[in-house]
This record gives structure tokens, C-alpha cells and sequence, in this order.
């Protein structure tokens, strides 16, 4: 579904869900600026048991001349024309149903309610401000014309991702990047974020915390609170000493939400986020910094009789139990009598990155996975595998054992986000498009590989800092001639992307 396709619609009223937060505001508001835009008669609406109180949102309201309108649901008449539920579902526990003559939702959740017939819903979105702003993008609508709008779409992302350190999309990212904003508001929005009464919640869940000696981790359960104080929460917690990695959740209307960190190179937190909503809900973010929600229905459809505690609990130490982790500097795969394998002599796609003009010492790779920084250096390469995969390497992993070619490779065939490489200190953004070239494995690239049978983080020779995850039944691969240049094969990658050598 497209913004152009509900302008057949008129009049056209935009639903926040009850209780609004920065994010249903700010997209609402986009989608407001869109339709006013195109002649619609359009409201913006939103209902509950109570109304907007919080001082942050007050002041957006206030300083953005956001036109949104309380409607009680007593005696409300059907809506004409179209209603649009943003960044929450018709019929969804937490946003007043309304009778309309035609609905239509747009949302970054987990699909709640099934059959609607006219719906936008991307739940890999860090915020429903983003998924408003790549459909304005999509009609060319001229967003940095307008930065009451900026604000709104940036606070709203802002708030969503707690503090933007939950951002695991690179769409999230783009806009974040891109966006025309009113910086002082934005300051002023965030500094008085805080309540007396959330500082005291804050205080409380601290000095109730759980703490796992043996992998130095701690849970926390905080009272219902906006979602940005369980970062706030878990910042501090960080900054103890025998603390490494710190969970914080408390209840949300419809399940929980989490915030993790981790100061250990061993723990991505977003990793650890995506680890703990596996299966019942979403998490993501960065390396450090992450967090994600839980869907109460499936949660309980899973976990009935497990109190929210305990199931925490238990699911912080299996994710530490469940990996050894493997440093390629110190360790020495036996090869003896392991298969040997070939890499299929497939087209990939390359990029040398140290000889692209203007790209510095360092620079961000953004891929549909999120972002990665690169040292560049003399013979900085990065493979772009046929299935997508973007993987930086030094000139002595590339130039043995891959042959170039005069044939095209594009992107497109493999991966739906155009991966780009940025030079952060200059502000400049470069499309890998314009600058790949085509190659094929050569017979040099063979391996010795071996079944895993339980998981593993391991850190390659080219990455001290950052770990590549094999579970089991994935395979970890060691050149043949360098059995310390090691690296996971992905269990589906074996069949699809190498030949056993007789």
C-alpha cells in the first residue's frame, strides 16, 4: 500500500493509538502534511482514558502546532471517508475502535490483527516515523522543505529507539541522517524527558536488582515507565564494575519492552536483544546499546506458567552457555582428516575500498544488516557474496583466491537496500554500486571445514573486536593454506556456495 493509493479518500482522519508517544505523533503528523497537501479535508485524532499529560509531549505539541485532537468515544458517530490507525492496529487493545467507512492501518509492529484489507506494516522499523518517511520518500514528497515536520519524524524515531541507540534498520538510520531538524527543540524535548515520579521509579528498580556472578550480568524489573527511563536505567547499571552486560524491562499494554547493554566485546547487545524476543517479539539496535518488546499474546502462548523473571533470567544465562568463543590469534584448527571443500566459482561483487577518492581512514559500511565500521587501509576489500552478504577483507583474504572479471554484477539481484560506505568526518555517502566490479573464486580458495556442534563467536584474523556467530550445525572453515585463517561457513551456504574436493 502507497500514500497514493488512499487519495481517493475524502475526508481522511488520522488515529493515534490511546496514550499517544512521540512516534505515533510524529508519524501522524507526516501523514497530516501529505494528505493537507493533496486538498484532503484531514484530521488528526486520538482517544483513551486519559489524555496527553506527559511534559515532553506537551511541549511538542506546543512548540510544533501539532493539530491533534482528543475525541471521546462516547456518542461518536462513524467517520467518513477513510481512517488511518498510525503506529498501532484497528482493533488492537491499545487504540479505541472507532466505526468507519473505510480503515486503513500503517504500523511498524508484529501483525496483530489479520484481514484488514488496506495496511502498511514493515515491523523491522525501529519506528513508525521511519516507515511515514520512506512513504513520503516514495511520492516524492519534499520532506527537508519542512522542519516543524524534520522535528516531529526525528523525535519520534528519537524516542521510539531509546535515545536512537536501538536503530537496527538501515532505513532508520537513513532518516536520521537525512532529516531537516529544529536541533534546539529537539534538546529541549529531550531535557524534560524525566518526571519526579520516573526518577523515583528509576531508583526503586535499581536497588532491586538480580546478579549472575558467574557471567556477570544483571536483570532488572522496573515498574511500567516510559521506555526511554529503562535506558536511562541500564546506562547507569553499566557503570558499575562487576556489571558487563545488564538487562531492564518492565510491562508495556501489550507485553514487555527490554533494554540491553554490554561493555564486553564477547556480548553485541543487539545480538542479545534479538536472542531474548526470539520467536515473541523484536529486538535490535548496536553493538552496546539495544533493545527490543515482547508480545504478551505470544509470549503466553510459549511461556504460560514461566513469570517474566525467571523466563529472563533463564534466557540471560542460556545465551552465555550456549557459545564458546574462539580467538583466531590463539587458535589452531585440526585439520586431520577433514573434508576439503571448494568455493563455487559463482560471479560475486568487490569493492577496493582504500582506492576510492575522498574516502578516509575510516568509514561506516551500511548494509540491510546495519552498519559496520571499517579501518581503511592499503588493500581494503570488501566481497559481496551472491546472497547478499557484504564481507570487509584485506588484500592478502582477496587477491589469492579471487579472479576478476569484465562482467557485470549488480546489487539489485541480491539485496533489496543498496548498500553505501560513508566518510563520517566529511559527511560524504558513496554507493557501492558505482564503484563494484565483478570476480569468481579461484581454485585457490579451498577449506577444511568442520561441523559445529554446539555455538560459537569467532573472532577472525581480520576483526579483533567484532565476532562472526555459528550455531550448530553451521561449519567452521580454515583455509588450507593458512589453518589459522579461520571463518563460519552458514549451514545453507555449504550445499549452495562450495564443492567438496576429491
Amino acid at each position: 500500500m502507497r500514500l497514493a493509493d488512499l487519495e481517493k479518500y475524502d475526508p481522511i482522519t488520522i488515529q493515534c493509538h490511546d496514550n499517544p508517544d512521540a512516534d505515533t505523533l510524529g508519524a501522524a503528523y507526516g501523514l497530516y502534511c501529505y494528505f493537507r497537501s493533496r486538498g484532503k479535508q484531514v484530521r488528526m485524532i486520538y482517544s483513551g482514558y486519559s489524555r496527553i499529560q506527559k511534559a515532553n509531549l506537551c511541549m511538542m505539541l506546543d512548540k510544533l502546532k501539532l493539530p491533534i485532537e482528543y475525541v471521546e468515544r462516547e456518542g461518536q458517530p462513524p467517520f467518513p471517508g477513510l481512517l488511518i490507525t498510525v503506529d498501532c492496529q484497528y482493533g488492537a487493545s491499545n487504540v479505541t475502535r472507532f466505526e468507519a467507512e473505510h480503515v486503513a492501518v500503517i504500523d511498524h509492529h508484529r501483525i496483530e490483527i489479520e484481514g484488514l484489507e488496506m495496511s502498511r506494516i514493515q515491523s523491522d522499523l525501529g519506528s513508525c516515523s521511519t516507515l511515514v518517511w520512506i512513504m513520503l520518500q516514495e511520492e516524492g514528497y519534499p520532506v527537508n522543505e519542512d522542519v516543524t515536520l524534520g522535528t516531529a519524524l526525528y523525535y519520534g524515531l528519537y524516542m521510539d529507539t531509546n535515545q536512537l541507540s536501538e536503530m537496527h534498520n538501515p532505513r532508520d538510520m537513513d532518516m536520521w541522517e537525512t532529516l531537516n531538524t529544529n536541533k534546539r527543540l529537539i534538546t529541549r524535548f529531550r531535557n524534560s524527558n524525566l518526571s519526579l515520579q520516573e526518577l523515583m521509579i528509576a531508583g526503586i528498580a535499581m536497588i532491586r536488582y538480580s546478579y549472575n556472578d558467574e557471567h556477570r550480568f544483571a536483570v532488572i524489573h522496573s515498574q511500567p515507565c516510559d521506555p526511554n527511563i529503562l535506558g536511562l536505567i541500564s546506562d547507569f547499571l553499566l557503570q558499575v564494575d562487576e556489571i558487563d552486560v545488564c538487562l531492564v524491562y518492565n510491562e508495556i499494554n501489550d507485553g514487555y519492552k527490554i533494554s540491553v547493554r554490554s561493555c564486553i566485546r564477547e556480548v553485541n547487545a543487539n545480538e542479545l536483544a534479538a536472542f531474548l524476543t526470539e520467536g515473541i517479539g523484536s529486538g535490535g539496535g548496536h553493538a552496546e546499546k539495544a533493545g527490543g518488546s515482547i508480545s504478551k499474546k505470544l509470549y503466553e502462548e510459549k511461556y504460560r506458567t514461566l513469570h517474566a523473571d525467571a523466563y529472563f533470567n533463564n534466557r540471560m544465562n542460556e545465551y552465555f552457555t550456549q557459545f564458546t568463543v574462539i580467538d583466531a590469534q590463539e587458535y589452531l584448527m585440526d585439520t586431520a582428516g577433514l573434508k576439503r571443500y571448494r568455493k563455487s566459482p559463482e560471479l560475486m561483487g568487490y569493492v577496493r575500498v582504500d582506492t576510492i577518492e575522498g574516502i578516509g581512514r575510516s568509514a561506516v559500511l551500511r548494509t540491510q544488516e546495519g552498519d559496520v565500521t571499517l579501518s581503511v587501509t592499503e588493500g581494503t576489500y570488501l566481497i559481496l557474496e551472491a546472497d547478499g552478504d557484504i564481507i570487509p577483507v584485506s588484500g592478502s583474504q582477496f587477491e589469492p583466491y579471487y579472479d576478476m572479471v569484465e562482467q557485470q554484477f549488480d546489487w539489485r539481484a541480491v539485496t533489496s537496500y543498496e548498500p553505501t560506505l560513508k566518510n563520517q568526518a566529511k559527511d560524504i555517502t558513496f554507493r557501492i554500486q558505482d564503484y563494484v566490479k565483478a570476480c569468481v573464486p579461484n581454485q585457490n580458495l579451498q577449506v577444511y571445514i568442520k561441523e559445529l556442534t554446539q555455538g560459537v563467536k569467532l573472532f577472525p584474523l581480520w576483526d579483533e573486536d567484532g565476532y562472526m556467530l555459528g550455531v550448530p550445525g553451521d561449519y567452521l572453515a580454515a583455509y588450507c593454506d593458512n589453518p589459522r585463517n579461520i571463518f563460519i561457513i552458514r549451514h545453507k551456504q555449504l550445499g549452495e556456495n562450495y564443492e567438496e574436493v576429491g
